[in-house]
């Protein structure tokens, strides 16, 4: 080591006296001397022997040993980010395009468990100070191709990267994956990184985190940052594939996390308000303050697990909830809900259903409970001919479609106007007031069997073999047209 500090000392004297030099002599300097020096064969021996002395400065970290070096990169890493690297392979020095070691095959322990696992590390150094070793400055740090593992007890990962001193030092992170896991090590889902990059915002003095990633095929990139007392953070994320923009704004509290959300898809706007606390979080849905169209409240236990959501709605789209591709019928097939530990209602109150004017005040209420699906106490009118109430429904899967099966109860308000809508010859026009029935609806099908229909509490055999199978279909023309037909057909033979 002593030839290498009388060797260090050396270049030191010899990097002061280059330095007054250049100061002494750069300010006189312009075109006509810039010629002469050219042609000035000492000009050029001294400009070589400079780029010669500061390509040897460049090389002073070669000089160091590598246990060395690896023990001081991870002691300032832990030290700058609270980040535990551990070098399986020894360190490489490059000079280009900066000066920076590079290692491959490391990872970033958490509680002793690798938390990630990075195939190449590049750990670039600030140009100062290079003839001490320990006073060599990390300053800029990239990941690249790294796996990184999130569950319950460290999804806060990169959050908590975000709080520490960027001010002279960025992390960037290339071309790598982030798996969600269960506490089991289930992969839930995968998030690909195209580049993540922390960097401090000089003009605004904020830390600020920005990724760009691919979840589910779907690209979209997501900025975030902390206030200047780090009470609130705020992020953004962008889906442009489908024109979808969420900003989020988030109050930290030991006990209580209050957030608002501002959703903008195309050009409608949704506002969320929510509360987090340990094992509950509650939220509340609107597109305005002042007179809403649309309103969701949705409250969450986690222990033990119960659910609600309430929503108020101008019209309520029933192909986005039990259509066949709809999200939620696919749920449902997959049977995942019939688990006794669930307990979750769901009601939906909606002036109008989705391109179809004939119904309206719909109460739509459903809930999971004891591992049964039911929408007991659903209800809707028809026009203003008469009220529609469902009971003692249960909804499951039989061979692989979804099924609703039920009792409807219909009382009729205004029999003359249902027989004026269906264009009923008049000498079959008798007074209804009530109709009971037992169904079964398949909604992959669009199929309906009704049974046990109860007219004014008697059945009649030809009305229930007529509309024991009622097939619901695409078009809204041909379904008009054909349940006036099979309506009036079991009037006919209801009446005599």
């Amino acid at each position: 080591m002593s030839k290498t500090n009388s060797f260090l000392k050396y270049l030191k004297n010899i990097n002061s006296s280059i330095n007054s030099l250049l100061e002494k002599n750069l300010n006189k300097l312009n075109i006509k001397n810039l010629t002469y020096l050219f042609k000035n064969n000492k000009i050029i021996l001294t400009f070589v022997a400079v780029l010669v002395l500061f390509i040897s400065y460049l090389l002073l970290p070669t000089f160091y040993g590598q246990s060395d070096v690896k023990k001081k990169l991870k002691i300032d890493l832990r030290n700058k980010f609270d980040l535990n690297f551990k070098f399986t392979q020894d360190l490489e020095y490059n000079l280009f395009p900066r000066p920076h070691f590079v290692t491959a095959d490391s990872t970033i322990l958490d509680d002793q468990n690798n938390s990630s696992n990075i195939k190449k590390l590049k750990i670039f150094l600030s140009l100062d100070n290079l003839f001490s070793f320990k006073n060599i400055k990390i300053k800029n740090l990239i990941i690249e191709n790294a796996n990184f593992n999130l569950n319950k007890k460290n999804y806060n990962f990169f959050i908590l990267l975000l709080n520490k001193n960027f001010q002279e030092t960025n992390i960037i992170i290339k071309n790598s994956n982030i798996f969600f896991k269960s506490l089991e090590d289930e992969v839930l889902f995968i998030n690909k990184v195209i580049k993540i990059k922390y960097y401090f915002e000089p003009k605004e003095l904020k830390n600020v985190f920005y990724s760009e990633n691919e979840i589910f095929n779907i690209p979209f990139t997501m900025e975030t940052y902390f206030n200047s007392d780090m009470s609130k953070i705020f992020s953004q994320i962008n889906l442009n594939l489908i024109k979808l923009k969420i900003e989020n704004e988030l109050t930290l509290n030991s006990k209580k996390k209050i957030g608002k959300t501002e959703v903008i898809l195309n050009q409608s706007k949704q506002n969320i308000n929510y509360e987090i606390e340990k094992d509950f979080f509650k939220f509340h849905l609107f597109d305005k303050i002042d007179e809403p169209s649309l309103t969701y409240i949705g409250e969450f236990y986690l222990k033990p697990f119960y659910a609600s959501l309430e929503a108020d709605l101008e019209e309520l789209n029933l192909n986005l909830l039990f259509g066949s591709n709809a999200i939620i019928a696919q749920i449902l097939k997959t049977e995942i809900l019939n688990n006794k530990n669930i307990d979750f209602k769901l009601n939906l109150d909606a002036e109008k259903i989705y391109k179809n004017s004939n119904f309206k005040n719909i109460r739509l209420n459903s809930k999971i409970q004891n591992g049964l699906i039911d929408a007991d106490k659903t209800k809707f009118r028809w026009r203003n001919f008469a009220d529609f109430e469902l009971t003692e429904s249960l909804i499951f899967v039989k061979n692989g479609e979804l099924v609703l099966d039920g009792k409807l109860k219909i009382n009729i308000k205004n029999y003359k106007d249902i027989y004026k809508f269906l264009l009923t010859p008049k000498n079959y026009r008798n007074e209804v007031k009530e109709i009971d029935l037992n169904f079964t609806y398949n909604f992959d099908q669009n199929i309906a069997q009704l049974k046990d229909i109860k007219i004014d509490n008697k059945i009649d055999p030809n009305v229930n073999k007529i509309l024991n199978n009622v097939v619901i279909k695409k078009d809204k023309l041909h379904n008009k047209i054909y349940f006036k037909n099979l309506l009036n057909e079991a009037i006919k033979n209801y009446a005599g």
